[in-house]
């Protein structure tokens, strides 16, 4: 009897704990997983010598070196391959006159395998990397690349042209250039590629890197904000050494292969797509970039099981034609950010059986998220451990005033569940926040005082969420002058500093605006004229072409006779955003950017309502 009862119980007690708490056991399972996470990354920091993510490269390579790391267009290099090509770019690099190990570098390439060793070979030489975006132009480029205090500047052939644009400034910074060609004959840029083919391709000694910590810098990796131009994110090594597990504690293996179309000069293609497959050992089919109409085509072909997307991505393959083996496939798993309930409910029915693992998490930030149960729409979930390892709070938000609400005595409030509030994370020892280099005014600003208690610090996220009643959280925005579109942040004051570079405007006030169907905000420029000026169309064209990536054009112009301020002169957004570019509710003049005529042309109701029913491609 007493058997039957046990074996009742063991029965009845799991029924028991899934129907009075549905995600008790997925509960479980995270909690499992983050403390096997953490007691890891507790002893590699321990380790003796000190462990960094370049060394678990070395541990796959001596496991497996045969096995294939990168498949790129027709080319394949195993981990071994990987190896010896990152040590010729090291040794090549090291016998440069103007060039000392440690030395800060910047890397302006695309996504290529070059970008990859050449990582490898700077963290073979203890050296900082710089990610440049390799879409950024003129002022920004030598901003980005200034503020890392990098001396040298290794470059992809097919962004000479950019390089040139900036040599004269660059020249006189002493910087010196190294383009991945055989030969180059623009003064001021040297080849590089003979002295890394005629480099030896042995080990470089450990001793090169000796002075390296987890505090050293491992690479710079560029964000926008509210400020104009992008800020260098100090990633350090610690930073690196927890991104490790990002895959692994996803469920990935060595015997995945991860489709890696995301650029390498962002944290989720870098950190996500290629440190986080070094700790896993899979294998890594990368891409220059993304595309709707070979995507599945790839997966097909490599046997992809693993993808990443931004929420973006997984809209543009719901919209791509239908196709009758749109399920014929292998992929298991799609890790990633920022995807709508309704495009993550399409793209299960279209694509069939793929666990979608949401999460949150940004550059510079130090908490995140992961929504291990599955529940659309959310980005994680609320759990005691999580938020003891961890500490955060969601807190009352003026988004007119911009700043957190605070009680009489100067504490802020925290928000109720189902009320929108501020994410900040409290900063710790285990969970720091480095900040910008060469910038410690923006870095103070994402430093919060007082929050919950006097004398704490908290991080600052400048993302707005909520919490359900079952405990999920919810992305809701960002907070300031900072827009998203097709997956990148747009800082409003730099695309205004570019546009009032155009002789013709006077001001230029940008802003972010919702389109029905599409993922995040997409940007209007509502701008004055100088006296005696008139509106040049093509000539905002060219120019918005010539110093603006395409996610950061704004698509829609409105001409106003002058730009509305508040009292301490900020530029007022709030009846603009919700004017939206409507033409029947704007009696500005209004224009739309249209690539086939290569100019800003007026925008009519027609045209309007053809975005609305999604027959115009934005």
């Amino acid at each position: 009897m007493y058997m039957l009862s046990l074996f009742l119980a063991s029965l009845l007690v799991p029924l028991a704990l899934t129907a009075l708490f549905p995600y008790f056991w997925k509960d479980a399972v995270y909690l499992v997983s983050l403390l096997r996470i953490f007691m890891a990354y507790v002893f590699r920091r321990r380790r003796k010598p000190l462990f960094f993510a370049l060394d678990r490269f070395v541990e796959q390579t001596a496991a497996h070196a045969q096995k294939l790391f990168v498949a790129f267009e027709n080319e394949r290099y195993s981990y071994r391959d990987a190896d010896r090509r990152s040590n010729k770019i090291a040794n090549g690099l090291l016998s440069h006159p103007r060039y000392a190990a440690g030395d800060t570098v910047a890397l302006f390439m695309g996504n290529e395998p070059a970008f990859v060793f050449t990582w490898l070979a700077l963290a073979k030489l203890g050296s900082p990397a710089a990610l440049l975006n390799h879409n950024i132009r003129s002022k920004s480029l030598l901003h980005c690349f200034s503020c890392c205090g990098a001396k040298v500047l290794i470059a992809a052939p097919e962004l000479k042209e950019a390089l040139e644009d900036v040599l004269p400034s660059l020249k006189e910074q002493c910087v010196t250039i190294l383009l991945m060609a055989k030969e180059c004959d623009t003064p001021g840029i040297e080849s590089f590629a003979d002295e890394v083919e005629q480099a030896s391709d042995e080990p470089l000694p450990c001793s090169l890197r000796s002075q390296v910590t987890l505090k050293s810098p491992a690479v710079f990796i560029y964000t926008s904000g509210t400020t104009g131009l992008p800020k260098a994110a100090i990633v350090n090594q610690n930073r690196l050494l927890t991104a490790l597990a990002v895959l692994s504690s996803n469920g990935v293996t060595s015997g995945d292969v991860i489709y890696l179309n995301l650029p390498l000069y962002h944290t989720a293609g870098f950190v996500i797509g290629l440190i986080g497959s070094i700790e896993t050992g899979s294998t890594i089919i990368l891409k220059r970039k993304f595309s709707a109409s070979q995507f599945w085509d790839d997966c097909r072909k490599y046997n992809v099981t693993v993808i990443q997307y931004i929420g973006e991505v997984l809209r543009y393959l719901c919209i791509a034609p239908k196709k009758e083996n749109d399920k014929e496939h292998k992929v298991r798993l799609a890790i990633g950010n920022g995807v709508r309930a309704d495009v993550w409910r399409d793209f299960l029915s279209r694509f069939g059986d793929i666990e979608i693992r949401e999460f949150y998490a940004s550059t510079e930030g130090n908490v995140g998220f992961v929504n291990y149960a599955g529940k659309i729409g959310a980005v994680g979930r609320v759990n005691f451990l999580h938020r003891k390892l961890f500490p955060y709070a969601i807190i009352k938000y003026d988004t007119q005033r911009d700043e957190p609400i605070r009680d009489i005595s100067g504490l802020c409030i925290e928000s109720p569940k189902g009320e929108t509030g501020l994410l900040v994370s409290k900063i710790t020892n285990i969970a720091p926040f480095v900040g910008y280099a060469k910038n410690e005014q923006q870095t103070e600003k994402k430093r919060l005082h007082n929050v919950l208690q006097k004398g704490d610090l908290y991080f600052n996220s400048g993302d707005l969420f909520r919490v359900d009643k079952d405990n999920f959280l919810y992305f809701q925005d960002r907070v300031g002058d900072t827009f998203r579109w097709k997956g990148e942040n747009v800082a409003t004051t730099e695309v205004a500093d570019v546009l009032t570079g155009i002789i013709c405007i006077k001001e230029a006030n940008v802003y972010g605006v919702q389109v029905q169907g599409h993922e995040g905000r997409i940007g209007i420029a509502a701008m004055t004229l100088k006296e005696g000026f008139q509106f040049d169309g093509s000539k905002m064209y060219h120019h918005v072409i010539d110093h603006l990536p395409s996610y950061a054009r704004p698509r829609f112009v409105r001409i106003q006779k002058e730009v509305a301020v508040t009292g301490t002169f900020k530029q007022m957004k709030g009846k603009l955003v919700e004017e939206g570019f409507d033409p029947d509710r704007i009696q500005d003049p209004l224009h739309i950017l249209d690539d086939r005529a290569k100019c800003y042309v007026p925008m009519t109701a027609q045209t309007y309502s053809s975005i609305q029913a999604g027959n115009i491609k934005l």
